[in-house]
């Protein structure tokens, strides 16, 4: 996997006077009603976008702020309009999904049982006239949602759908209206510049000095409050950076692009300023290099990730690890469960000396749905709280300053081969092993290129040979063998090599001098076929 190419730190601003707490108010409030308009501009704009109206945009808005909060304010516009259609179209691609189980599932007759790759029928016609009206409800949003998407409009709330939809449930999320009004305003406050490289720290709206001193680059309209010369209002704190703040020292003394975003929390009445910059892509490291010293295999669960260290020959050593985390509460409170278990994962992987680390390739988009799963709620809730997707990137991202590899692999069977070859034979007197254990070990192998299944020969084409191996009981059990060589390879049309002795126990000694024939084996398909058929009759001995 790719490791990040950006970083952002944040830190609190402390010891704020009165009025620099009003002035940031006045700041935030008057640049975030301009990011209102601009934003309302751009979704006008639709598909018909172009350089010429983003220009046009930008020179309306400098008069009003100036020309680099302008610059600012109509790019976050334009991030927002097209995050605002990438969620559009997995909004499409979901209701298709939805339409396309619904309506297989509704074809099928009452009761009849589904496989492994689809779901059966419903259970009874009550159920199947509820799914038929939900299947026209979902095809007229799937309607809607397309001409949507055709004409170019999207829909966008700034501050956030989730807090505007509490403003009609105040009770349930136990505030009052004045409350949730100044979370509300806090939220579409803008209090962001973009870095410059070249200029004067890194950054000429936002700057911070390498001692800490900040300053802000107030709006034409509020030049008047202006403490420092050019327009510029000094903060009366000192910022520091605890997490990174020597690499962001660095970036500052060398006047490198820093991006300020400046923002309020209002549940706790605390002022956080975040930094960013861009970072160069690591050089991927060499497979054979990540694995010369072994590979640790997790299995990610919906409470806690499952490792096992294994050794250059895929065997496991030492005990499994298990690293619990709670996916329950605030969205604050699930990140820094995940974090908290992803650092002690790699402390555990810097200490054994492990240079990569090998997870799941997972992503249950297509599979959070209701008609997916139908009546297993509780299966769906599962899914839906593992953040699959945003643990990986979290893992790359943390893993990366350390010099640690992560390999994504095909997640298909590794749980039920796990279960099915590792579970029994590494669990002992003193060890029980789990099922999430076991699917550790078969991510492990799997990332070496180690086969998984024990005891099972390799399923690769070699050049003149077959690829399906023979039944377990009997050769002409399930019949030809799947995928043969192809006509053309020499020496693959000649006759079978003559082995002394049964070839098995329906086929007596003797018969080998019609290897060569194919007419003469009673194989289905040959014209050996139409004729009379009987059956040989069994050896007494092998």
């Amino acid at each position: 996997m790719s490791g990040p190419t950006g970083v952002a730190v944040r830190t609190r601003l402390k010891c704020l006077t009165p009025g620099d707490e009003e002035v940031l108010r006045m700041v935030g409030a008057h640049l975030g009603a301009l990011a209102s308009k601009d934003l309302a501009a751009r979704c006008r704009d639709g598909l018909e976008h172009s350089a010429d109206t983003w220009a046009a945009r930008k020179r309306e808005l400098t008069p009003l702020s100036s020309s680099r909060w302008a610059g600012s304010i109509t790019k976050t516009s334009h991030d927002q309009w097209a995050l605002a259609r990438r969620c559009q179209l997995a909004h499409v691609q979901n209701l298709e999904a939805g339409i396309g189980t619904l309506a297989h599932r509704l074809s099928l007759p009452l009761g009849q049982k589904g496989s492994k790759g689809a779901p059966g029928g419903y259970r009874s016609r009550q159920e199947w006239h509820a799914k038929a009206r939900r299947l026209r409800v979902l095809e007229d949003r799937l309607a809607a949602e397309r001409a949507d998407r055709e004409a170019g409009l999207v829909h966008v709330v700034r501050g956030g759908k989730r807090l505007a939809r509490t403003r009609h449930h105040l009770d349930a999320a136990q505030l009052t209206e004045p409350d949730w009004r100044e979370r509300w305003e806090a939220e579409r406050w803008f209090a962001a510049a973009d870095g410059e490289s070249g200029k004067r720290y890194g950054n000429e709206t936002i700057r911070v000095s390498p001692e800490g001193e900040a300053s802000i680059k107030l709006p034409a309209p509020l030049a008047h409050l202006a403490n420092a010369p050019h327009g510029r209002y000094v903060l009366a704190c000192r910022v520091t950076f605890p997490h990174r703040g020597t690499e962001w020292a660095d970036r500052v003394g060398a006047n490198r692009a820093v991006a300020y975003r400046i923002h309020l929390d209002a549940g706790r009445d605390r002022w956080y300023l975040t930094a960013s910059w861009q970072i160069p892509p690591t050089p991927t490291i060499p497979m054979g290099a990540a694995l010369a010293d072994g590979v640790i295999g997790v299995d990610m669960n919906a409470d806690h990730l499952a490792a096992w260290r294994l050794d250059v020959h895929g065997n496991p050593t030492g005990s499994p690890r298990r690293f619990f985390y709670d996916l329950s509460g605030t969205r604050d409170h699930r990140d820094a469960q995940v974090r908290h278990a992803l650092t002690r994962l790699l402390h555990w992987a810097r200490a054994c000396g492990v240079k990569a680390i090998a997870v799941e390739d997972l992503d249950f988009g297509a599979e959070k749905t209701r008609e997916k799963h139908g009546r297993r709620k509780r299966f769906r809730q599962v899914i839906s709280s593992m953040p699959t997707r945003r643990l990986c990137a979290r893992l790359t991202s943390m893993a990366d300053p350390t010099g640690i590899a992560i390999i994504a692999v095909d997640p298909a069977y590794t749980s039920r081969w796990g279960a099915q070859y590792w579970q029994k034979p590494l669990t002992g007197s003193n060890r029980r092993t789990t099922r999430h254990d076991a699917a550790a070990v078969a991510i492990g192998r799997r990332a070496q290129g180690h086969p998984i299944r024990l005891g099972v020969p390799p399923r690769p084409l070699r050049h003149g040979g077959r690829a399906a191996p023979p039944p377990h009981d009997r050769s002409d059990r399930a019949g030809h063998r799947t995928v043969q060589a192809r006509p053309e390879v020499p020496g693959c049309e000649g006759t079978r090599p003559r082995i002394p002795g049964p070839r098995t126990r329906s086929v007596p000694p003797g018969r080998g001098a019609n290897a060569g024939d194919q007419c003469a084996q009673h194989r289905s398909g040959h014209t050996a076929e139409q004729g009379s058929w009987q059956q040989d009759s069994l050896p007494l001995s092998p």
